[in-house]
């Protein structure tokens, strides 16, 4: 055999030994991985593991993804592919976890088939990619019990929630009774009733739709309406009391009964909550109707109370928003973005993970527990300021209708310790009303005589035979679509972390703490602190300067007025040309004034992004670094062994 047969043949071995070793690194690099990620991302949640531990009957997971359509459809279709990937291999991964239990059938349903058919059974969303190709993307889960649950689509704005949504879909599915959550609240949370629709659809009106997290409760609950009026509360298995405003005597008294009972509850109060809007006709009139609302009649036998005018503020954490559509982007005292861990409290499986809350206005929750309940309620507390936090109060409701960020800032006060506005509270709760109430009824006699409206006195539990678990929280436009979502091409997208944590909340008071643990993951984002500590020294240092040129500004503003205001009917030609000088002069000092105020801005960014580009200089010079160091500590390493055998050798 000559030397250019054997070569070939050698050949031919290398690659044969090549492909055999990719071919066993990929099926054994299935279960070698590593998940570098902080939270984890690619990882089975611990949640997500304790769910498929307990899974009792087998269960069949069908994928549906119409792959071919996706070839022949627009950029939108096709960008799916990408994510399609990242679905199957989280699916994988409940496979291999679920010891068997979980069987895994990737379908692409093409046009006329009985896939096809199955996909529109199971209720997946369809999108016409031509006339023949339908575009599918979704889950179905069926047990051997011929129970079936499905996600209709995989919508990008639902990524970072894809784990939870998928273990949601497998526990429910082996579990057959539907949580019932009853919503009492003052505002239109549930959208207009189908009367008052009616009416408005008559008056060529559009209804009011329920809020966007309500539509999601709807998906995983059974949500029912609780009357504000109503004088016992039953069949619901958690109650959301959303902005309780003036609610009637008899309505306490069954949120306090339903407590003392063992229901587990949620109330979102507020001081000023700028969902509740005025009716048109009253503010024509120019009546300010008031926005707040609290329940301190029950909360203070809980230890807790919310101050009337009282709102929680913190410097490091200030939205910078425009308060109007002129108004330059500046940090608001009032809408704090919680974006800190220490905003959260770690030990608490409802806020362990989450990232990013914001409130607006929130109000402040006060421990009293040694004035009322002797210290027998546990009260922990679940979103916090950080330690620089503190409360102040707004002179007027009317300065809530031309908000002056630059004045509220300046007269906040930085505080020593965190200001709660969350609180999970359990223990043996008393009654708020341990006498009973007196209730309007009808008269039940038969005598004709003595029909009409009667007093009853009724009565019930005065304190509660078991824990009781309530959470409470002073902010209710967190919740609403303006601050938890905004809209995009897929609908409602989900912003922050701020429906994630009623839901978590809603999750661990009904029992459901795995997957709780689940939902979270994925959402934290670093906020940039050092960054942040530039800005707020910036601001520091230019604050005094600045306000200086406001209070000049407003000064020159004030005279010009006047100066206007002065010029009687009938005298104008007599000192028409001395207004209009001194008019002049007034507003070249006021351009003059916001100039040197833009100067002293664009100086402070100037500042930040010389800041950012070392910080960018340092980030590529960093590996180069590291190499070089790594390549002369090597290299020294060498020349000190090579001169050690030389040494050797010379003596030998």
């Amino acid at each position: 055999m000559n030397r250019t047969i054997r070569a070939i043949i050698g050949a031919c071995f290398v690659l044969v030994i090549m492909f055999s070793a990719i071919s066993i690194c990929q099926n054994i690099g299935k279960f070698w991985k590593v998940d570098v990620t902080e939270q984890k991302l690619y990882t089975l949640s611990d949640g997500t593991k304790s769910i498929l531990s307990k899974l009792n009957q087998p269960i069949t997971a069908k994928l549906f993804y119409a792959k071919t359509a996706a070839l022949k459809g627009p950029d939108q279709i096709k960008y799916f592919n990408n994510y399609y990937e990242f679905v199957k291999s989280l699916l994988e991964e409940y496979v291999a976890v679920s010891k068997g239990m979980i069987n895994l059938e990737v379908i692409d349903p093409r046009p006329f088939s009985d896939q096809e058919m199955d996909a529109k059974r199971f209720g997946l969303k369809q999108y016409r990619v031509s006339e023949e190709e339908s575009f599918f993307f979704g889950l179905v889960v069926q047990t051997e019990f011929g129970v079936e649950k499905s996600i209709p689509f995989f919508s990008p704005d639902r990524q970072n929630f894809l784990e939870y949504d998928i273990s949601y879909l497998i526990d429910t599915a082996v579990t057959r009774q539907k949580t019932r959550i009853g919503i009492t609240s003052s505002l239109p949370v549930m959208g207009d009733d189908s009367y008052m629709a009616q009416m408005l659809q008559m008056q060529g009106q559009q209804p009011k739709p329920p809020w966007t997290f309500v539509e999601h409760l709807r998906r995983k609950y059974e949500v029912t309406q609780v009357p504000t009026d109503t004088n016992d509360i039953n069949d619901v298995d958690i109650l959301l009391v959303i902005h309780p405003k003036d609610l009637p005597e008899q309505t306490l008294f069954a949120i306090d009964q339903y407590v003392l009972k063992g229901g587990r509850t949620i109330i979102c109060v507020d001081p000023h909550c700028f969902a509740d809007r005025a009716e048109q006709a009253s503010m024509q009139m120019n009546i300010q109707r008031a926005q707040n609302s609290d329940l301190n009649v029950l909360m203070r036998t809980w230890g807790i109370e919310m101050p009337a005018n009282q709102y929680a503020g913190d410097r490091n954490l200030a939205e910078k928003q425009a308060v109007s559509q002129n108004s330059r982007v500046e940090p608001i005292i009032g809408f704090l973005n919680l974006n800190r861990k220490e905003c959260f409290n770690p030990d608490k499986v409802i806020t362990a993970e989450l990232g990013e809350v914001r409130l607006l206005f929130s109000g402040v929750l006060k421990d009293i527990s040694d004035v009322n309940d002797g210290g027998s309620i546990e009260k922990i507390p679940l979103i916090t300021t950080t330690s620089m936090g503190n409360s102040f109060a707004m002179n007027s409701p009317y300065e809530f209708l031309a908000l002056n960020p630059s004045n509220l800032m300046q007269k906040f006060v930085d505080g020593t310790e965190p200001v709660t506005m969350g609180y999970l509270l359990t223990g043996r709760f008393k009654s708020s009303f341990p006498n009973g109430i007196e209730i309007e009824v009808e008269n039940e006699s038969e005598d004709p005589n003595d029909a009409g409206i009667i007093q009853k006195h009724i009565t019930g539990l005065t304190e509660a035979q078991e824990d009781c678990l309530v959470a409470v929280f002073s902010d209710v436009d967190f919740l609403t679509d303006n601050i938890a979502y905004s809209r995009t091409f897929f609908g409602m997208m989900v912003v922050g972390d701020n429906s994630t944590l009623m839901l978590n909340t809603i999750d661990d008071l009904g029992g459901s703490s795995d997957l709780v643990s689940i939902r979270s993951r994925g959402n934290f984002r670093r906020p940039f602190t050092v960054v942040d500590e530039i800005e707020k020294q910036a601001e520091a240092e230019t604050a005094t300067e600045i306000a200086k040129i406001d209070m000049a500004i407003a000064g020159y503003n004030t005279k010009l007025q006047s100066l206007v205001s002065s010029a009687e009917v009938g005298q104008e030609e007599i000192i028409g040309n001395e207004v209009l000088q001194q008019r002049r002069e007034l507003e070249k000092r006021i351009y003059e004034s916001e100039r040197e105020r833009r100067a002293i801005g664009s100086k402070r960014i100037e500042r930040v992004d010389k800041l950012g580009r070392k910080l960018q200089r340092a980030n590529t010079l960093a590996v180069p670094f590291v190499i070089l160091i790594i390549a002369v500590i090597l290299g020294l390493r060498r020349s000190l062994r090579k001169r050690h055998y030389i040494s050797h050798a010379s003596d030998s």
